[in-house]
């Protein structure tokens, strides 16, 4: 995959280096770094150092995850030689990773002293890579307690609130934060602060490249801390584009894509939506996602031309079949590689992703928000969710009249939920090597697509 969109050869090799004590945020700020970078198509691998001291642990004890919270105190010397070995072991596999790939690492473990910070730093760059610091800083304890409560679900650790409180109080002991005022005046960093008076800041210092840039105004725009939330994501209902079996444009709805729209604040109601929750609507631009929105009972409905539907170019208005008989080798093009084909005078599939990141930024700020746009666009949207790659994004069906429940959760997979209006639509999905749409398009029976869930 490539990187060069946004980086050119001095911003290439850098390793994000989580910081901070337990239970703040940074194994969901390292993986939401790797789903936002492979998302724009950058290279990135997650080194926890929680997998390799597990692992060591494996071979020492036959049920590690019954270690003492003592196992974290400073003073446990046979202790903390194991978790020095386990950056040693992380930093060797990321070397060996960098010799084949271009990107970026995550490191995350806790980095909670100067000394180790400044070990890291002086290690990487000898390996000519640069170290990017992220700090997740909170004194908010009712925060920390709802972190630890959520770790405790999925953690393969110690399933034990006490266990946590204890092995924080040990880290608390020796953990000293980023300082831009002293010898860590020189580092890239960002330092998040979520404070118990409600203060909540981020501290930039010394960024040295766009990539640097992008992955820390990134970070600073993640709910890090409260990251359980729900997004709600339906296509417009059914057009007559749709049933003349045409692309883009720019129509209305049918009688039946009338219909669900009318249908959609029921179908949110069943499922527990009140009108006090203030959920607002983002469509597209278009009257197609304007018209499915005009009865919800919303405080807010906001346009984003951002989520307009990929623009098909000179095909724009054609039928699938129109476009093989006239355009043969674009239509065989296109199947070949669907994400990077460009329609003549119009997008790919990879545009799209460009123009969505700004509306993706600020979905990461948000919850409640239901967006109705485009089956391309949404494909881009729920593949970032769902971590789905790149080559295989623009072959996800999502069904006209169904309603999506994204459940972000910080230590799991995104849940998956579909809400069916049980109002008839066409099917527009097109399977590779067709120009016919509809067929094996249910998305429950064609394996081969079994990438949206039905979980109903």
């Amino acid at each position: 995959m490539s990187s060069n969109n946004y980086t050119n050869k001095k911003n290439l090799n850098i390793c994000v280096i989580l910081v901070g004590l337990p239970c703040r945020g940074k194994t969901f700020i390292s993986n939401k770094i790797k789903t936002y970078l492979t998302w724009v198509m950058i290279n990135c691998k997650i080194f926890n150092i929680g997998d390799y001291r597990r692992k060591q642990l494996g071979n020492v004890l036959d049920e590690f995850i019954n270690v003492d919270s003592d196992f974290y105190n400073a003073e446990n010397v046979e202790a903390l030689k194991i978790r020095l070995n386990s950056y040693e072991q992380a930093l060797d596999d990321m070397t060996k990773w960098f010799q084949t790939n271009e990107g970026v690492a995550v490191l995350d473990g806790t980095s909670s002293t100067r000394e180790h910070r400044k070990w890291l730093l002086e290690r990487l760059r000898k390996q000519h890579i640069e170290p990017v610091f992220v700090e997740s800083y909170c004194d908010d304890q009712e925060l920390i307690n709802l972190n630890i409560q959520e770790l405790i679900k999925s953690s393969p650790d110690k399933k034990d609130f006490n266990f946590y409180e204890e092995k924080i109080k040990n880290y608390i002991k020796v953990y000293e934060s980023l300082n831009q005022f002293e010898d860590e005046k020189d580092y890239t960093f960002v330092k998040l602060m979520k404070m118990s008076n409600g203060l909540e800041q981020a501290v930039i210092n010394k960024v040295q490249s766009y990539l640097e840039s992008k992955i820390l105004f990134y970070v600073m725009n993640l709910n890090y801390l409260k990251p359980s939330k729900v997004i709600w994501l339906s296509r417009h209902g059914e057009s007559v584009y749709n049933v003349e079996k045409k692309i883009g444009g720019d129509s209305r709805l049918s009688e039946r894509g009338l219909l669900y729209a009318r249908k959609i604040p029921k179908l949110l109601k069943e499922q527990g939506f009140d009108e006090e929750n203030q959920m607002t609507a983002w469509t597209s631009t278009l009257v197609r996602t304007n018209e499915t929105a005009q009865y919800l009972p919303f405080q807010q409905v906001l346009p984003w031309r951002a989520l307009n539907e990929l623009d098909a170019g000179l095909c724009d208005g054609m039928t699938y079949e129109e476009i093989e008989e006239k355009y043969p080798e674009d239509f065989k093009e296109r199947d070949d590689n669907k994400f990077e084909y460009r329609y003549k005078g119009g997008e790919s599939y990879k545009d799209v992703v460009l123009r969505l990141e700004p509306v993706m930024m600020e979905l990461e700020r948000q919850s409640n928000i239901l967006i109705i746009t485009h089956q391309a666009v949404l494909r881009c949207i729920y593949a970032y969710f769902m971590n789905i790659p790149q080559d295989q994004s623009p072959w996800v069906a999502i069904p006209l009249h169904t309603l999506i429940k994204l459940e972000v959760r910080p230590y799991g997979a995104c849940k998956v939920t579909l809400i069916k209006a049980n109002i008839p639509a066409v099917s527009t999905y097109k399977e590779k090597g067709t120009s016919s749409v509809g067929e094996n398009s249910d998305i429950t029976n064609n394996s081969s697509r079994n990438l949206l869930t039905d979980s109903l």
